[in-house]
């Protein structure tokens, strides 16, 4: 219990600041034009469980300068190289799974100011993917948070805090299970654009969970039975579908770096690379991402 009130306490304390400087500033920033915008991308990664990957569609409406509103799906493309299980005899096999994951929904705002930038954002899914395939955990998710940054030239130092119902994957970490259960998560780094178009991205992490957790793997199905390794480090998602248990099954730290071109307006590559501490966990990503109004409409940017 002291450790939720310290991560609340934490995670309030980090924004309260900003929060009266917003509610004080004049709020004189000119409104854009409403405008929607689709975009199109296909991300994954790979590590020693498989291969995680996913195609989003979402479209975004912008509102204000301020104000946006999200809405999109992920459709999965797993492949692993597991042992099925007959018996006492373990089988090698490759199996390939695909479905449509939970659709999202996302409510964001954004405020620029001389001394730092700050945005926060709710999302919530509903619970549309097939759980048995680890696209879905079968409950309905939420997820605050909330970001700090200001720019020094070329490096951007930011810091993100939130509190959720369940792990929430990242550009750089697309995780081989999906949770459910309460948490604080934490994030901070730098980002440096090393020419117009091209940045990197440094950053450590940290998931706070309490209470019952549960997760749900998406490299081991429901059925037939099969794992993907011996579940050491705390990887019980590499030998079982399902698993609830204490904070400590999904709690996770380590740290990342993402490497982001932008060679046009609409066109974004990416690459990265995250070590789970917890979980012993090396993992490559990858990422394509297509911003469909900007490819047919020039000058709206990303």
């Amino acid at each position: 219990m002291c450790e939720i009130r310290k991560s609340i306490l934490l995670l309030l304390s980090c924004f309260a600041v900003p929060l009266v400087a917003l509610a004080q500033s004049s709020g004189s920033a000119a409104v854009q034009p409403s405008r929607f915008v689709l975009y199109e991308s296909f991300a994954g990664d790979t590590n020693a469980d498989g291969q995680v990957m996913a195609l989003n569609s979402s479209a975004t409406y912008y509102l204000t300068d301020h104000f946006s509103v999200r809405a999109g799906i992920p459709i999965y493309f797993d492949h692993v190289a597991s042992l099925s299980l007959t018996g006492a005899t373990a089988v090698p096999t490759s199996t390939f799974s695909t479905g449509v994951g939970d659709i999202f929904l996302s409510v964001r705002a954004a405020w620029k100011q001389p001394i730092l930038n700050y945005s926060t954002a709710v999302m919530g899914t509903a619970p549309t993917g097939d759980s048995s395939k680890g696209f879905s955990t079968g409950h309905l998710t939420f997820d605050w948070s909330n970001r700090l940054d200001h720019s020094f030239g070329p490096l951007t130092p930011y810091v993100n805090a939130g509190l959720a119902n369940s792990v929430t994957d990242t550009p750089y970490f697309m995780r081989p299970f999906a949770t459910f259960g309460p948490l604080a998560h934490f994030e901070g780094g730098a980002e440096v654009t090393v020419v117009r178009g091209v940045s990197l991205t440094f950053t450590g992490y940290d998931i706070a969970p309490w209470g019952t957790q549960t997760l749900v793997s998406r490299v081991v199905t429901a059925a037939p039975a099969s794992k993907v390794g011996n579940g050491s480090h705390g990887r019980t998602f590499e030998t079982g579908h399902q698993t609830t248990g204490t904070a400590v099954l999904t709690h996770d730290d380590g740290a990342a770096a993402n490497l982001v071109v932008s060679p046009t307006s609409y066109l974004d590559l990416s690459a990265g690379y995250a070590r789970s501490a917890q979980y012993a966990l090396n993992t490559i990503s990858f990422g394509i991402g297509v911003n469909v109004t900007a490819l047919f409409s020039k000058g709206l940017r990303p």
